[in-house]
């Protein structure tokens, strides 16, 4: 087993093309970048080729999940595990965790590629970092391939029950989403209840199931949209009263009260945000701003942005919690102030004049400039 860092990849590749200075760039010298360490991980044998990220560890260990899929590139992967590692550092900030950031993708299909022989080469490679990188679920992987995974890496969390793991990290994932609602109902129509608004969550896997039960054991107006027929389908058979449509594009253009993006990231670009009808975005997807002004775009609209590592922090708090043995209730608990603390960065921003998604990384930044622990580090209580 060999690992090469990223530096590396300048002395193996003698023409680097756009795309692989576009990535160096971004890691060195780019404000998106400062990225402590990325490794680049390949075990023929099994056909695993992996990114792992680490982009802070002043708060302590990296933690982030393992996102398994098909990229239309190397470099685009390489990229991805970049941004991924970057939200987690400010992800677990927020979240009150003594954690840092860290990411790790698995280039290709999972459907077809995904195999023991491969997540056990995976384990050892996170294993190989010495506990600085702690692993979990992402998109395309699961419960089962994290318990394989320890087998050969015990930092490994998102393990099963069984295992002594917390399970679904999806579960507190919907949870905190929904309490991030919550708060973003409170603050643009003065009750912290999603009763009687319409909210268009587009992507109805893993997370966004959960998040529909919610809202309408909440009372909602629920609409959705996914790409798997069969996660619609597992929605409204249970629930008849949310209705569906095509895709997000006509989600967005629906008459909403709040859109979710719970599916992949980059959801709100240009032409998403000028068709958006929502007063409120507030999702589980990852990243969901598609460049830099985005953010300040949706503010000149008057909609109101949760920010994404905020509001889904519910999955990385209940994963973390398995580092001192899991207790659920421990664990729910904590993610429940993620109401409070996205209240707190409404309030931030409207003092500071800036959008939410700004007062959101100011906050984060500080705490890690500062290495505050989270024994010190108190959010604003909610009046």
């Amino acid at each position: 087993m060999g690992v090469t860092t990223v530096t590396d990849v300048r002395q193996t590749v003698p023409s680097p093309d756009a795309s692989t200075e576009g990535v160096l760039a971004t890691l060195f010298r780019s404000e998106q970048g400062g990225h402590e360490q990325v490794v680049l991980c390949q075990d023929r044998a099994s056909g695993l080729k992996a990114v792992i990220a680490l982009h802070s560890t002043a708060l302590g260990p990296a933690l982030g999940g393992t996102r398994f899929h098909a990229y239309a590139s190397d470099e685009e992967a390489v990229q991805d595990a970049l941004d991924l590692a970057r939200g987690m550092s400010y992800k677990n900030a927020l979240a009150g965790l003594d954690l840092g950031g860290g990411k790790a993708v698995i280039i290709g299909d999972p459907d077809t590629l995904k195999s023991e022989q491969l997540l056990l080469a995976y384990g050892r490679f996170v294993a190989s970092l010495g506990g600085r990188y702690v692993t979990a679920c992402d998109v395309g992987t699961y419960v089962a391939d994290m318990d394989v995974v320890a087998r050969e890496n015990r930092w490994t969390t998102g393990r099963s029950p069984e295992q002594g793991g917390a399970g679904d990290s999806s579960v507190l994932t919907a949870f905190g989403v929904f309490q991030g609602m919550r708060a973003a109902a409170r603050a643009s129509w003065g009750e912290p209840t999603l009763r009687g608004r319409r909210v268009g969550v587009a992507g109805v896997g893993k997370v966004g199931h959960h998040l529909v039960e919610h809202l309408v054991e909440d009372g909602a107006e629920v609409v959705v949209t996914d790409v798997r027929a069969d996660a619609v389908s597992r929605i409204t058979s249970r629930h008849p009263q949310v209705t569906a449509v095509e895709n997000a594009e006509v989600l967005v253009r629906s008459p909403l009260d709040v859109y979710a993006p719970c599916a992949l990231g980059h959801a709100l670009d240009d032409a998403t945000v000028a068709a958006l009808t929502a007063r409120v975005v507030c999702g589980a997807a990852n990243n969901q701003l598609a460049h830099p002004g985005v953010e300040k775009d949706l503010a000149d609209r008057g909609v109101l942005y949760a920010p994404d590592y905020v509001v889904n922090a519910g999955g990385v708090i209940q994963v973390a919690d398995e580092l001192a043995g899991f207790d659920f209730d421990r664990a729910k608990a904590k993610a429940t102030r993620i109401y409070d603390t996205t209240l707190a960065i409404f309030e931030r921003a409207a003092t500071d004049g800036v959008p939410p998604a700004v007062a959101a990384d100011r906050l984060a930044e500080q705490r890690m400039a500062d290495r505050t622990p989270a024994s010190e580090w108190l959010r604003p209580a909610a009046s």
